[in-house]
C-alpha cells in the first residue's frame, strides 16, 4: 500500500457531505443484578460491560466476566459482541456471539439484566473530509470516522493500541500515524511479536550486554533503544509471551529500559504503537494477556474495519492500487463488469487480498480470488478407485483436502501464520506442521 512512487498528497480530493455521522444515543439500566438502578448512557462508539476497572457499565455480578462484552455504535444500529465471556451474553434469552440489539431489548449477562434503550438523542460523531490518511484511503463513513480519530491520536503523544483483522492495513495506519505526529523525523522501528523467537523476545526488546548469555559476543541496543526519539510499533502484540508481559508493563510505565546483563536501566523517549487481529479483552478472559498491560496499551484505541464492513471503499482502492500497479504506464481502467465483481466479493483477506488481485488483473488479466475451495458434493466428486483399501483411500483424499484448504486459508490470511491457526480453529503448532508436510510455504504478498 506504499505511496513511495507518487506525491505525498497527489489524487487526495476533500469529499462532499457531512462532517459528522449522527447515532442514536443509548441508555443501559440494570434492572437485576447486584447493581441493580445502575443507569449508564452511550456516547461514545463502542463501551465496555463487565466486571472490568475500566468497563464503562462496571458490574459487581460475580457471574460477570471482567470483560464481559462490548456495544459498538454502528450505521446499522448498536452491535453486542460477546468477548467469549464465562456465562454468555443473551438478548432477549438467546444466546449470542455477535448480534443487533433492537430497541427494549433485554441483555442477560451472567445473572444480571440489562434493559437495552434508544433514545431520542443523537450522538455526533466527527468524520474527517478527506479520502485519505497517509497510506490509507477510503470514503466510507466508517473510514472517515477512522481517520478522524487517527488524525487526533496523531498530533499527541499517547500510546494507541490498533485492531482489525489481517490484511485490513493495521501497519499502515501505524506508519500513517507516525508520519502525521510530531515525531516524524525520529525513527520507526517495527518489530513483528508473531516472528521472534520465544528465547529471544526479552533481548529484541530491551537489549544484552556483551556476556549476557551464551552467544551474546558482543552489546546490543533493543528496539526500545533504536526507537530513541521516535515511534516503536509492536505488531501482533497478542503473540508476546506471558512471562515478558509484565516487563513490557513496567517499561512502559518507568519510561526506562534494563539491558540483559545490566544492572544500570536506561531512559527512553519512545511512543508506543501496538496492533493486534484479535480482541485482547477475550485474550484477558483466557488469561493469555495480562489486564494492566491491556490497560497501559489501550489508552486510545482504533479499530480498522474490515473490507466487507466498507464495501465503498472498493472502488476508490480498486483504481488506487491499478495507478501503482504498472508505474509510469496508462494502464487502462476496469470495466464496470469487473468492479461490480470486486464490490461482491467477500475478501476475507481483506485489502491485502485486493492489492494482489488488482496486481495480477493489471498484469495478468485475470482475477484469482482467494477463497477457500468449496468441498467436493458426495455425489459429484472425484471417482473412487475400489482396488485400493478404504484406509489409503481415506487418507488420499484428506490428505488432498488438507492441502487444498491450508493453501486457500494462508491465501486469504495474507501468509499470517496465527491468523490462519484461529480462522481454521487449530493450534499454531499443529498448522505449521501440516505446512511442514505438504511443503507449504507462507504465499509472496
Amino acid at each position: 500500500m506504499s505511496d513511495a512512487k507518487r506525491p505525498p498528497d497527489a489524487a487526495t480530493r476533500t469529499l462532499a457531505g457531512p462532517r459528522t455521522l449522527a447515532l442514536p444515543k443509548i441508555r443501559l439500566k440494570v434492572l437485576k443484578g447486584p447493581d441493580k438502578g445502575t443507569t449508564v448512557t452511550l456516547e461514545q462508539d463502542e463501551i465496555l460491560i463487565g466486571g472490568a476497572d475500566g468497563a464503562q457499565l462496571r458490574l459487581t455480578d460475580p457471574t460477570v466476566s471482567r470483560n464481559h462484552c462490548t456495544i459498538r455504535l454502528t450505521p446499522k444500529g448498536p452491535l453486542l459482541r460477546d468477548l467469549a465471556s464465562t456465562n454468555g451474553s443473551r438478548i432477549d434469552g438467546v444466546e449470542v456471539r455477535e448480534a443487533f440489539v433492537p430497541r427494549g431489548a433485554t441483555l442477560e449477562l451472567g445473572h444480571t439484566q440489562v434493559r437495552f434503550e434508544a433514545l431520542d438523542e443523537s450522538v455526533e460523531l466527527p468524520l474527517a473530509d478527506s479520502e485519505r490518511f497517509g497510506r490509507l484511503w477510503g470514503r466510507s463513513t466508517a473510514m472517515r470516522r477512522l481517520f478522524a480519530l487517527a488524525g487526533r491520536v496523531a498530533a499527541s503523544d499517547v500510546t494507541v493500541l490498533i485492531e482489525g483483522e489481517t490484511g485490513t492495513g493495521k501497519d499502515a495506519l501505524a506508519e500513517s500515524i507516525h508520519q502525521a505526529s510530531p515525531r516524524t523525523a525520529g525513527p520507526l522501528i517495527v518489530v513483528d511479536c508473531g516472528a521472534v523467537p520465544p528465547n529471544l523476545f526479552e533481548s529484541e526488546l530491551f537489549g544484552h550486554e556483551r556476556g549476557a548469555f551464551t552467544g551474546a559476543d558482543r552489546a546490543r541496543a533493543g528496539a526500545f533503544e533504536e526507537a530513541e526519539g521516535g515511534t516503536l510499533f509492536l505488531d501482533e502484540i497478542g503473540e508476546l509471551p506471558l512471562p515478558l508481559q509484565p516487563k513490557l508493563l513496567r517499561v512502559l510505565e518507568a519510561r526506562e529500559v534494563r539491558r540483559i546483563g545490566s544492572a544500570q536501566p536506561r531512559k527512553i523517549n519512545v511512543r508506543v504503537v501496538a496492533a493486534t487481529n484479535r480482541d485482547l479483552r477475550e485474550e484477558v478472559n483466557r488469561g493469555s494477556f495480562r489486564q494492566d498491560l491491556y490497560f497501559r496499551l489501550e489508552v486510545m484505541r482504533l479499530r480498522v474495519p474490515p473490507l466487507r464492513e466498507r464495501p465503498d471503499d472498493i472502488p476508490v482502492l480498486v483504481e488506487h492500487f491499478r495507478s501503482l500497479a504498472k508505474p509510469g504506464d496508462a494502464a487502462p481502467p476496469f470495466s464496470e463488469e469487473t468492479l461490480r465483481n470486486f464490490v461482491a466479493h467477500p475478501w476475507p483477506g481483506n485489502v491485502r487480498e485486493l492489492r494482489n488481485a488488482v496486481e495480477r488483473l493489471a498484469v495478468l488479466d485475470d482475477v484469482p480470488f482467494a477463497t477457500p475451495a468449496a468441498p467436493e458434493a458426495p455425489d459429484g466428486g472425484e471417482p473412487v478407485d475400489i482396488r485400493v483399501p478404504f484406509k489409503d483411500a481415506k487418507n488420499a483424499l484428506t490428505d488432498r483436502f488438507e492441502r487444498r484448504y491450508l493453501t486457500a486459508m494462508l491465501e486469504a490470511t495474507g501468509g499470517n501464520i496465527s491468523e490462519a491457526a484461529r480462522r481454521a480453529g487449530i493450534d499454531r503448532v499443529y498448522l505449521l506442521r501440516l505446512m511442514g508436510r505438504y511443503g507449504l510455504r507462507k504465499p509472496r504478498e
